[in-house]
């Protein structure tokens, strides 16, 4: 599965949430389905997300790229170190392993 496109294609058709603080208070509620996380994103964020995630029985996915990388793919003109999928929409996105 091409990851790019499928989260492009998520975030076009489907629910998706940019930025540490919104995707961690998506966490918290427990309104996601799957986390994604820049692979370069800052250790304590990333600790702080992969607790949360478990705690919530929420799959984490580590994107390959970095945060500028993951930020083009969002289409968006800077870095964004985590993202979470409300709803895939078209996207097949939730297969994704790690």
């Amino acid at each position: 599965m091409d990851v790019d496109k499928a989260i492009s294609l998520s975030i076009k058709t489907g629910k998706v949430t940019l930025g540490t603080k919104k995707t961690l208070k998506q966490i918290k509620q427990g309104k996601t389905q799957l986390i994604i996380i820049a692979a370069n994103c800052p250790k304590e964020i990333q600790e702080e997300v992969l607790y949360y995630g478990k705690l919530s029985e929420i799959p984490v996915y580590t994107y390959k790229g970095t945060s500028w990388d993951l930020g083009s793919v969002c289409g968006r003109p800077h870095m964004v170190a985590c993202m979470s999928v409300e709803q895939p929409g078209d996207s097949k996105i939730l297969k994704l392993k790690d």
